[in-house]
């Protein structure tokens, strides 16, 4: 565990560090997971995740379950629209307790970031939010001009100052060949081995749907106990109703009754 000084200006500890990730590159593999919520960030805090990441107004919630894990900040796409609105959401999340700053917007984006010493993962390969432009959710790197595209891409974003990349949905032998090429931190998301964070979703992860993405294996059926959940919440509900239909509910049991002595004096005096 390192010591550290806050954005915020607050003595903390830290598994990880921005110094450690670039030690490291090559060297050692971190798991990453998603958290919305506190109860999200101790059990992956439990599971001994390295890091997580959550949306940008989730991390003091989310910082209650895992006040030392390294924590990626998202800064949504749509509700942060300019420049300055990004930056401005950036410090802010960053003096909250985030580690890093995950942005899916252009190099341009990154560069202005990264000029005020902020470390930001930038996303490369399908960004599910642009997906109209590729045609659809597919994945990327599946042609010869697809795949020197994005390795521009990736020496793009290098230039602008990117410390990572999540990585998403990119051909796993064309994710190979950039990561030996790439001076970024890669966070694979679908992607292969070829990163020096292998990460997938918390909910893909514990099974707590049914549209499970493709490149995702799911580990836990949290799903099934949810409905079951729900069934006992609906069946215990309708055994309150048919208590109070047929009158077994309140019964003697469940509620209180004054002393006969001071029961009678009340029915006299009323």
């Amino acid at each position: 565990m390192k010591k550290l000084y806050t954005w915020g200006g607050k003595f903390s500890n830290r598994n990880i560090t921005v110094s450690d990730l670039l030690k490291n590159k090559g060297k050692k593999k971190y798991i990453q997971t998603t958290a919305t919520n506190a109860e999200e960030s101790t059990a992956a805090t439990e599971a001994g995740f390295d890091m997580i990441l959550c949306k940008s107004p989730n991390i003091n919630e989310v910082r209650k379950g895992a006040p030392d894990l390294f924590l990626t900040a998202t800064i949504d796409l749509a509700l942060f629209p300019s420049k300055d609105d990004v930056l401005r959401e950036a410090f802010n999340a960053l003096k909250n307790g985030a580690d890093q700053i995950y942005t899916a917007r252009g190099p341009h984006i990154v560069e202005y970031l990264s000029k005020e010493d902020i470390p930001v993962m930038c996303h490369l390969g399908l960004v599910p939010r642009k997906s109209s432009w590729r045609g659809g959710l597919r994945a990327i790197g599946k042609n010869f001009d697809e795949a020197i595209t994005l390795y521009n891409d990736f020496k793009t974003m290098e230039s602008a100052g990117a410390l990572s990349a999540e990585c998403e949905i990119i051909t796993s032998n064309v994710m190979d060949e950039i990561y030996k090429r790439s001076n970024l931190i890669i966070s694979s998301l679908g992607s292969g081995m070829s990163g020096d964070i292998i990460y997938l979703f918390q909910n893909d992860i514990c099974g707590e749907h049914n549209d499970i993405p493709k490149h995702a294996i799911v580990f836990g059926n949290l799903l099934k106990l949810k409905e079951d959940l729900y069934k006992e919440r609906v069946n215990s509900l309708k055994r309150y109703k048919e208590a109070v239909e047929n009158r077994s509910f309140p019964s003697s049991n469940s509620t209180v009754q004054m002393n006969d002595e001071d029961f009678q004096k009340f029915k006299s005096k009323i």
